[in-house]
Parts: structure tokens; sequence; C-alpha cells
């Protein structure tokens, strides 16, 4: 028998404090962002991933909108530390996470049920290899970070 274990995603205001100053930096002296380089947007924020368990396997999301709205969750895909070195395009992983709760519903939030099943299966594979892992959330068309609950559930293989 397969035990389940779900993870919450967690916002790190450190991480998203630090990448905002490195955007705030680069404004106030003029500067562009380097080659390749992925600035943080004014609707995203980093979230993590805390993993107890690295032998796992996805099962499903729990997104819980509380109101109409879209989330888009972008993994990073490396190993990576803003206090050193900048966040660049090719680290994160494709596909992305897209959930969405339209204005007339009051149904839970929809998703691109392949792409999140994928995006989850891609998830548990790194899991294997790390205890932590970062993440982009983009809040759209109504959503924020105070409207989101989100989780995702794994299989943990014995």
């Amino acid at each position: 028998m397969s035990a389940k274990t779900e993870l919450h995603f967690r916002l790190d205001a450190q991480l998203t404090e630090v990448m905002r100053l490195r955007v705030q930096s680069l404004q106030q002296r003029s500067q562009k962002r380097q080659e390749g380089e992925r600035l943080l947007q004014p609707n995203e924020a980093v979230y993590r991933l805390d993993f107890s368990k690295q032998s796992l396997r996805f099962s499903h999301w729990t997104v819980r909108l509380a109101q109409p709205g879209r989330l888009t969750i972008i993994a990073i895909s490396q190993l990576w530390t803003p206090d050193l070195t900048n966040l660049m395009t090719r680290q994160l992983l494709e596909p992305v996470g897209v959930f969405w709760r339209a204005a007339t519903e009051d149904t839970p939030a929809q998703c691109y049920e392949a792409d999140a099943a994928e995006f989850g299966e891609r998830i548990a594979e790194l899991a294997k290899v790390r205890k932590v892992m970062y993440f982009l959330f983009a809040f759209a068309e109504g959503c924020s970070p105070e409207s989101v609950d989100c989780s995702i559930t794994f299989i943990v293989d014995a």
C-alpha cells in the first residue's frame, strides 16, 4: 500500500524581495538585463516546495482560487540561488501549470489537464535529486497571492 503526501507551495518572501531588488537596481542604473536573464515581473512571486521524501510519483494538484482569475506556475528546473546567480530563462521548466476560475463559475479551478499532469510528473522526477524546489507564481485577471491555496499530492514509493 502506497502512502500519499500533500506538499503545500509556500511563499518565499525573502527570495521574492531579492529578485525585486535586482529589477529595481537595473532600473535605477538604467541598465539592461543580462542576455537570457529572466527578471521577476510585478505580478509574480517566488514560492517553494520542500521535499521530505525523494521517491515520489505525481498524483494530483489541488488549486483553490478564492476569486476569479488565472494562476500560472513556472518551475525553476536547476539549482538556483538568487543571492549568487541571476535567474536565466533556460532554467525554466516546460510545461507550466495554468489554473483559472471564470467569473461566472462557482467551481474548482480548471487547468490544462495534460500539461498539469506532465508538469507534476516532472516535479516528481526532480524531487528525486532535490530537497527543495523553487517556482514562479504569476497572478493575473484578479488572482492574487491572498486568494490562492495551492498544493501538489504525490504517492510515496516505499
